[in-house]
C-alpha cells in the first residue's frame, strides 16, 4: 500500500476531480477532508461511505482510504503531522488539550462523516473559508496565532460531533473514561499483555468486574470483543495493502509465532491468513 509523506508541519490541498487519481493510501500524518461539492463514495479502512456537500472526515496516520466520485467533487484537505498537533494540545487550555489529543488518537475516525446537521457543516465551512484566506496569506502579522485558533476551533467542534452518535433518534455521548479506555486500546494493540482486563482495571482504578460491565454498556460489546475485533481489522489491512509476510505480521502483533497467528485467524475469520489475501 502506497504511503504518503507530509514535508512541512501543516498544509491546505484545494482541488477539483471527476475521477480519483490516488490508489488506496495511508498516510505519515493527520488529515481533515471537506467536501465542498459533488459526491460520490470514500472507502475508509475497509468501509465505504456515501459523501456529499459538507461532509467532513477525519484521518490518522493509520487509516487508509480512496475515493469512487460520482460526480464532480470540490475537497478541501488540511494536512498535518503529529508534531503541529502537539503544538496545538500543548497551547490550548487543559480541557481544550484533553479533547484535540482523544480526537486524534481514539479509533472511531472511520465512521463516515462526523458532521451530519447543516448548521454544523456551516459552522466549519466558515471557519475552513478564514482559514484558508489565512494560509494564502502568510506573511501577515500573527498568522500562525490565528492560524492555530482557527485549527483548534474547528477540532473541538467536530470532537465534539465524534462522541456523539445518533441511536434511534436519541443522542447518546461517550463519557471521558470510555474515550481513554479506547485510547488505551489503540496505544497498546500491539502488546496483548498490556491488554489484559487485569492490567487495564489497575491502569484506570477501576475493579476488573466494573471495567468490564462500564465498557459493554457503553460500546455495545466486552472489551475483549472490541480489542479482538480491532486487531483483525488492522491484520486484513495488513495483507491486503501491504507486502509483509505472514511471519512479519505475526511478529508486529505479537503472536507466539505464524503457526499461532494463522490459527487465530482462521478462528477469528473464518480462512486462513492466505486465503484471505489472495481473496483481497
Amino acid at each position: 500500500m502506497k504511503r504518503y509523506l507530509l514535508h512541512t508541519p501543516f498544509n491546505i490541498y484545494h482541488f477539483e476531480a471527476s475521477e480519483w487519481q490516488h490508489p488506496i493510501h495511508n498516510h505519515t500524518y493527520f488529515e481533515i477532508i471537506f467536501i465542498l461539492k459533488g459526491n460520490g463514495v470514500h472507502h475508509l479502512n475497509g468501509n465505504s461511505f456515501d459523501y456529499g456537500y459538507g461532509d467532513v472526515f477525519l484521518l490518522g496516520p493509520e487509516d487508509y482510504h480512496s475515493f469512487d466520485i460520482r460526480e464532480l467533487t470540490e475537497f478541501c484537505f488540511i494536512r498535518f503531522n503529529e508534531p503541529f498537533s502537539k503544538i496545538l494540545s500543548l497551547s490550548d487550555e487543559s480541557r481544550g488539550k484533553s479533547i484535540i489529543e482523544t480526537l486524534l488518537q481514539i479509533p472511531l475516525q472511520s465512521r463516515g462523516s462526523l458532521v451530519k446537521e447543516n448548521h454544523d457543516k456551516v459552522k466549519l465551512l466558515n471557519l475552513l473559508s478564514v482559514l484558508e484566506s489565512e494560509y494564502e496569506n502568510q506573511q501577515s502579522p500573527y498568522y500562525e496565532i490565528v492560524r492555530d485558533s482557527l485549527m483548534r476551533s474547528i477540532l473541538i467542534i467536530l470532537a465534539r460531533k465524534l462522541r456523539q452518535s445518533d441511536k434511534a433518534g436519541q443522542v447518546t455521548s461517550y463519557s471521558d473514561s470510555v474515550e481513554s479506555i479506547l485510547l488505551y486500546v489503540k496505544k497498546n494493540i500491539y502488546f496483548p499483555s498490556r491488554l489484559r482486563i487485569e492490567v487495564m482495571a489497575k491502569e484506570f482504578n477501576m475493579a476488573p468486574n466494573y471495567i468490564s460491565i462500564f465498557f459493554k454498556k457503553q460500546i455495545g460489546e466486552s472489551i475483549k470483543q472490541y480489542t479482538t475485533n480491532y486487531k483483525f481489522a488492522l491484520i486484513k489491512a495488513r495483507l491486503t495493502y501491504s507486502k509483509h509476510t505472514l511471519s512479519e505480521i505475526a511478529d508486529e502483533f505479537s503472536f507466539t509465532d505464524e503457526s499461532h497467528f494463522c490459527r487465530q485467524f482462521k478462528k477469528h475469520c473464518g480462512v486462513t491468513p492466505t486465503e484471505f489475501r489472495k481473496r483481497n
